[in-house]
């Protein structure tokens, strides 16, 4: 069963941490290029399980799908038309609706010197093009934060599955399709997540 829940809030900056607000702004401009920044109030959703860190991976990939990604990519390049491509990636994702892209073991460089006691800690990028497809219509810098990153790792009260949410990244950009459709993934890896710890 999962202990808890929480959300923490703030703009990630190289110097100071957190920071409270979404500013925008163009930086530079020369010869009809320009450099704009914009500062992204950031929600990261943490569930905390009391499970062991190897259960909590099992929940998990077990409700991913977990295909040969550059098969599924070159069946996309071959496909006729986009119910081809729904056809192909509704057969590729698990029963939480996403796959996975990647894995990085980041705990593997910390037992390279800290021994097998480290802490472990495992990054996956999962998702679903289909719902990458419905925000970055609307929104292409969508593309920026799909698929998404989950972190599983070890800590002194459990193992965390953290995430930060689509909704937040999104929210400046004042799109309410893209938005919506974020809100609908973030429901999906909640729900993922919650299931992972239990």
């Amino acid at each position: 069963m999962f202990a808890g829940a929480w959300l923490a809030t703030g703009v990630f900056s190289q110097n100071d941490g957190f920071a409270a607000e979404a500013r925008e702004g163009v930086i530079g401009e020369e010869g009809g290029v320009s450099m704009a920044t914009r500062q992204i109030t950031v929600e990261r959703l943490s569930v905390t399980s009391t499970k062991p860190f190897q259960q909590v991976l099992v929940n998990l990939d077990g409700r991913i799908g977990h295909p040969d990604v550059s098969v599924v990519r070159a069946e996309i390049t071959k496909a006729k038309n986009f119910q081809e491509v729904e056809s192909i990636v509704n057969r590729a994702v698990g029963s939480s609706g996403f796959m996975e892209f990647s894995r990085f073991d980041l705990g593997e460089i910390v037992r390279k010197e800290r021994g097998e006691k480290a802490p472990r800690v495992v990054r996956l990028v999962v998702g679903n093009p289909l719902i990458m497809k419905r925000m970055v219509e609307h929104v292409p810098d969508a593309g920026s934060y799909a698929p998404v990153t989950i972190l599983i790792d070890e800590r002194s009260d459990g193992v965390h599955l953290s995430y930060d949410t689509m909704a937040s990244y999104l929210a400046p950009y004042g799109n309410s399709e893209a938005l919506k459709v974020a809100r609908e993934l973030d429901a999906k890896v909640e729900a993922l997540l919650s299931a992972a710890a239990s």
